[in-house]
Formats: C-alpha cells, sequence, structure tokens
C-alpha cells in the first residue's frame, strides 16, 4: 500500500490530493508506531524475521519493515535478520543469520509481517501485525 499509495499521488499531478497525503502520513505514522512499541519492550536483540512484503515473494526493497528497521536502528536497537534470500552475513549493517534455530534463540523478540509455522515455538517472543492469522 505504501508504495501504490506515492504511485497514486505522483500521478495525480497538480491536482489537489490531500487525502492521498493524509494516507501516506498515516501509513508513516504508523510505522514510527511499531517502532515505538517495539522499543517499549525493552529487547536486547530484537530479530527480523523475514524482510518480504508479500507471502511467497522476494521482493523486500519496498517493504514496510525496511523503514520500521530505520527507525529502530535510529534508536539503537540491536537488530539480527533472519532472510533466506540474503547470502551475505550483513544486510544495511545488520547481522543476518540465515540459521533459523540460531535466530530464534537470539532473540528476545521476533518481528515478523506475518505469522510463520516455523515460529510457532517461540510465540512468546513474536509481535506481529498477523492477529488473526489470515495473512
Amino acid at each position: 500500500m505504501p508504495k501504490d499509495s506515492k504511485q497514486l499521488a505522483t500521478s495525480f499531478g497538480k491536482t489537489p490530493h490531500s487525502l492521498i497525503r493524509s494516507v501516506i502520513k498515516s501509513i508513516e505514522i504508523r510505522k514510527q508506531f511499531i517502532a515505538k512499541k517495539i522499543k517499549d519492550t525493552n529487547s536486547d536483540v530484537v530479530g527480523i524475521y523475514r524482510l518480504t512484503m508479500k507471502k511467497n515473494s522476494d521482493n523486500f526493497r519496498s517493504s514496510a519493515i525496511m523503514k520500521v528497521i530505520e527507525y529502530l536502528k535510529k534508536q539503537k536497537i540491536q537488530l539480527i535478520i533472519y532472510e533466506p534470500l540474503i547470502r551475505k552475513n550483513c544486510f544495511k549493517g545488520i547481522r543476518v543469520l540465515n540459521d533459523l534455530e540460531l535466530f530464534k534463540t537470539k532473540s528476545d523478540l521476533i518481528v515478523t509481517n506475518r505469522n510463520d509455522s516455523q515460529l510457532n515455538d517461540v510465540k512468546h517472543k513474536v509481535y506481529t501485525r498477523d492477529i488473526y492469522l489470515r495473512d
């Protein structure tokens, strides 16, 4: 939605589009809110489980989690990432662990876009927007 909203706003040209701007601003405020909630957990190490936007996707360039990560980095939160699509051990200055069990052990809190059965054994650590398991 963020990428689509920005594209829609761009397409309006000189036509007033305050509603679309409000939606874009609301999305940014939501990301800041999520980052603050994560920070407020006082977790020593926050794990980011998958960077992709959608299930079965390989695109994480425009993913909303990228902005949340930026906010968390500014707060000096220690982050680690689990993303099998990244072959390097570092992404944007953040350590990447491709061993899921090690990632789960090292993370005090696991932030994920959607619930995944691979995280069932650490449900107590999971922070997600997917509270109804519908994503």
